[in-house]
């Protein structure tokens, strides 16, 4: 990749496409689109009865194209813009130029909103006319829609979904009210400039759709409807920043990923709304046979959650939230099974029960389980929030997860140590094995963590929690120094994608450098070329870890392979297959940047730095981290690392922090001192 100059945040082409899933999205976390699509989604809204639900099809009005009528190969571009949250296309003739704004609105989370401006570039005095394509028709395969009444200028439909997700279940309504779009816009002949702005609202009553249109009507007539959408982007950005000074092409993908990833998270000013999950294809993505059907996976959480934590605690507690709310589905899934607790379900939509279409799955790949308390260890070791644990339902997760782990182990007289037999490790290539490494090592530290968290509030621990934690069997092999990764694994054999790799990060399972070295060595030639996105980007961690930096650049660059243009959109395998807007691959490359040039490390003791980046990387800045109610501002160069506080937490009041050395030379850090 060479240097280059340019804003690494807005892409822009002249021509589309081919490929119409590789268009990029505008997603609010609770309403989503592809650009120029007909349909959209709303968050939570599943049709189909369990291995057949899906993302609900809300009919899109937003699905319009411009047409400049009369005008033989107008100039056109596209362009998306990271910075304002806003997808724009701009036909240009000789007379005058239109542009038409897409974007989900930041603020009013019902809202998404589409706008087209008609400006002169002459001096003619003629009206000029702009036409609309669009294939928007009010009906869905997969709800039950009626017309309603018009409300202010919208027409209205609302209903239900046609199938619970559950056999009496609830079917989640749906109310819309959007602005009419005429087929064609005219620029009077002495006007010289002219905007439409066009308003879709969607909601789970009526009453909120309403409230929202209304809402938004009041902005538009106050000139501040796009403004006040910018605003509320522009500061979660901000909240959110990371820069590096290197490659173009490199920090294009870093601000896509965070564009897109951002884009899935809840808006810092609307703690009441329900958050219902990232799925690996995001909120536009997910309608039936697309994007696994728009169900959430272990990628939310050892993959996409790690960076939110860091850079948005709030968002981070509200994807918690989910798995605590659909905490009585994975507990059904554990009776299903005959085990005690809860066991997360491999794909889960509204309930937390079972949704994998493929039973194989979701009976073997139970590493999940883990991966969800995984997430919510780090939120504990980063915020201290005993308040999620104690009184929001977090301490019964945790609880019967630990339950879960010590039912599904079985003693081996042989051994003397714990067995986990029959699953699926991350590497999906292998099945009914025993003794997963990584699964086993999850469920280990899933146990730890239990046994900390109630002695924290403090309450008993049961025996079993510390004495299963001690004696779980995690395969290694004494003479050649390296993690199998299943009982019986022959060295060479095919992997999948990234799975014993995890051991070193994210799960820090104990290990010497050699034997993490050896890890990565054994694993790297014969994982699967053609495998999932994320893969890559943890192997580049390891050799970071290792100050292997042109071994970690290699793996760093495997990523860009993934990323489509020209706007940065990801797909799961390099082919194009699985996955598009793969917010999994985003998270894993996200995590080279924020936990592998930094070298941070979320422990029970502190957040530990040990900074690392290839040479076409001079500078690092992340302006935000979320440590314990503060927030750190660290830019880290070649010659020094620097960390400020920028921001202390008044109520409850923030801890003291101090910077550690290695040599143990300590230096307190506080608010406005770097």
């Amino acid at each position: 990749m060479a240097d280059g100059q340019g804003d690494p945040g807005v892409f822009t082409a002249t021509a589309l496409p081919a490929d119409p899933r590789l268009l990029p999205t505008v997603t609010n976390a609770f309403l989503g689109t592809r650009v120029f699509r007909d349909i959209l989604h709303a968050a939570g809204v599943y049709s189909g009865a369990a291995g057949d639900t899906h993302r609900a099809d809300v009919p899109s009005p937003l699905e319009l194209r411009m047409a400049a009528p009369g005008v033989r190969s107008p100039a056109e571009s596209f362009t998306l813009n990271t910075w304002t949250g806003t997808f724009s296309h701009t036909i240009q003739t000789p007379g005058y130029t239109a542009t038409h704004q897409l974007y989900a609105h930041h603020s009013l989370v019902p809202l998404m909103a589409s706008s087209i401006i008609s400006r002169r570039s002459d001096g003619s005095t003629h009206p000029i006319a702009v036409h609309r394509q669009s294939l928007f028709v009010p009906q869905s395969q997969d709800l039950d829609l009626t017309p309603g009444p018009d409300f202010q200028g919208a027409h209205y439909i609302y209903g239900q979904t046609l199938v619970p997700e559950v056999e009496g279940g609830p079917r989640p309504a749906v109310h819309m009210l959007w602005t009419p779009i005429p087929q064609s816009l005219t620029l009077g002949g002495e006007e010289r400039e002219r905007c439409w702005e066009f308003l879709t609202a969607v909601a789970g009553s009526e009453e909120e759709a309403k409230r929202s249109y209304s809402e938004g009507l009041s902005l538009v007539a106050a000139g501040s409807l796009h403004r006040s959408h910018v605003r509320a982007w522009a500061a979660l950005r901000r909240g959110c920043s990371v820069e590096l000074d290197g490659p173009l092409a490199l920090r294009q993908a870093l601000q896509g990923c965070l564009y897109y990833l951002l884009s899935a998270i809840p808006p810092r000013d609307s703690p009441g709304v329900p958050f219902h999950g990232i799925s690996p294809g995001g909120l536009s993505n997910g309608t039936r046979g697309e994007d696994y059907w728009g169900h959430i996976f272990w990628d939310q959480d050892p993959w996409m959650f790690p960076n939110i934590l860091l850079l948005h605690p709030e968002a981070a507690r509200a994807i918690l939230h989910y798995r605590i709310r659909t905490l009585e589905g994975a507990k059904h899934n554990a009776r299903e099974q005959g085990y005690e607790g809860a066991k997360f379900p491999w794909e889960s939509a509204a309930t937390g029960r079972e949704v994998c279409p493929e039973e194989i799955y979701g009976a073997q790949e139970i590493h999940v389980t883990g991966d969800v308390l995984l997430a919510f260890e780090q939120y504990y070791c980063t915020t201290q929030d005993q308040k999620l644990f104690r009184e929001d339902g977090g301490w019964e997760l945790v609880e019967a997860v630990a339950q879960y782990w010590c039912s599904r182990m079985v003693w081996s007289e042989e051994e003397q140590l714990y067995h986990i037999r029959g699953v699926m490790p991350p590497d999906e290539y292998h099945s009914q094995v025993d003794n997963s490494a990584y699964t086993n090592a999850v469920a280990r530290r899933s146990l730890n963590f239990a046994t900390d968290m109630a002695r924290d509030l403090l309450l008993p621990v049961p025996e079993e929690w510390e004495d299963r934690a001690r004696k779980i069997k995690v395969p290694f092999d004494e003479e050649r120094k390296y993690h199998p990764e299943y009982d019986g694994y022959s060295p060479g054999e095919p992997v999948k994608q990234a799975d014993v790799v995890l051991l070193g990060f994210p799960l820090m399972h104990p290990m010497s450098a050699e034997v993490r070295r050896n890890d990565l060595e054994m694993y790297e030639p014969v994982t699967d070329p053609a495998g999932p996105a994320m893969t890559w980007s943890m192997f580049a961690v390891g050799w970071l870890e290792l100050k292997e930096l042109q071994r970690a650049w290699s793996q760093l660059e495997k990523c860009f392979s993934n990323i489509t243009e020209p706007f940065k959109v990801w797909v799961e395998n390099p082919d194009g297959s699985g996955a598009v807007n793969f917010l999994t691959g985003m998270g894993g490359f996200l995590q080279v940047v924020l936990f592998g040039f930094t070298g941070f490390r979320i422990t029970r003791s502190g957040l530990l730095f040990d900074p690392a980046f290839p040479d076409d990387i001079t500078k690092l800045k992340v302006s935000c981290i979320s440590y314990l109610g503060n927030k750190l501002e660290v830019t880290i160069t070649r010659e020094e690392m620097r960390m400020e506080i920028t921001e202390t937490s008044r109520d409850p009041p923030a801890p003291p922090l101090e910077a550690v050395l290695e040599s143990g030379q300590r230096f307190p850090l506080w608010e406005g001192m770097a």
